[in-house]
């Protein structure tokens, strides 16, 4: 009884920890990247400007993927963690340790950056625009949808081009971040917001960044398998 007690959940974490370290790296890059360039923006008085948010957020992603995606598949998500899991790409026994990570990886970025740039522009949290959470929570959805479903057609799906995974995948992050970022923050991530609302304190409509992304890549999920013969077509 002792032995199954230390080794059926500890076990996923040492199995998959360079995978979940990976994860935890990535994400913390993307949210020192994308929400310092939200904060950078507002201390120097609008030099970044929003489409040059858009564009660290989109860059970012896709660097990070072509960097990370051969050792974790380059999640840094919470609700593509879930997604992938569903559509049967991913083990179960990964998922927590891979949200675990990615988590923690979002709240150490947000507590450096409260450290070097100090408490402005609520660290980057992502709020509804005017406390408007029910139109966030649909436009959210419809983003994350979009995004994972970019990323099953152009990651997963074998008769795509190869190589071009990590391109269109950011390209769609820096496009959904211009045109929509100003209403919903454009988090299309729970960890993403997660770090900046935990460390700023900052938990108006949390859940809406959790529900909406979580729901939006499940939505995915069940289109594309349609569109995919039960993803027989995939790798």
């Amino acid at each position: 009884m002792k032995l199954s007690l230390k080794t059926s959940f500890p076990k996923s974490f040492i199995y998959c920890w360079r995978e979940a370290f990976a994860e935890a790296i990535g994400t913390f890059i993307l949210v020192f990247a994308g929400t310092g360039a939200v904060m950078t923006n507002q201390l120097s008085g609008g030099a970044v400007t929003h489409l040059g948010i858009s564009f660290v957020f989109g860059s970012v992603v896709a660097a990070l993927i072509y960097t990370l995606g051969h050792i974790s598949n380059a999640h840094f998500n919470p609700a593509v963690t879930l997604a992938f899991w569903t559509s049967g790409f991913f083990p179960k026994c990964r998922v927590v340790p891979y949200i675990i990570a990615q988590s923690l990886g979002a709240i150490a970025a947000s507590f450096l950056l409260l450290i070097s740039l100090g408490k402005v522009a609520n660290l980057g949290a992502t709020l509804p625009l005017n406390d408007n959470w029910l139109q966030s929570l649909i436009l959210e959805l419809v983003l994350t949808f979009i995004l994972m479903f970019v990323i099953l057609g152009s990651g997963l799906d074998r008769r795509a081009h190869i190589g071009f995974a990590g391109l269109a995948i950011g390209l769609t992050v820096g496009l959904e971040a211009a045109f929509m970022g100003p209403i919903t923050g454009a988090s299309m991530n729970p960890a993403r917001s997660l770090g900046p609302a935990l460390v700023g304190g900052i938990w108006q409509h949390h859940w809406v960044y959790w529900i909406a992304p979580i729901l939006g890549a499940q939505l995915a999920v069940i289109v594309y398998r349609q569109l995919s013969y039960g993803f027989k077509d995939f790798h």
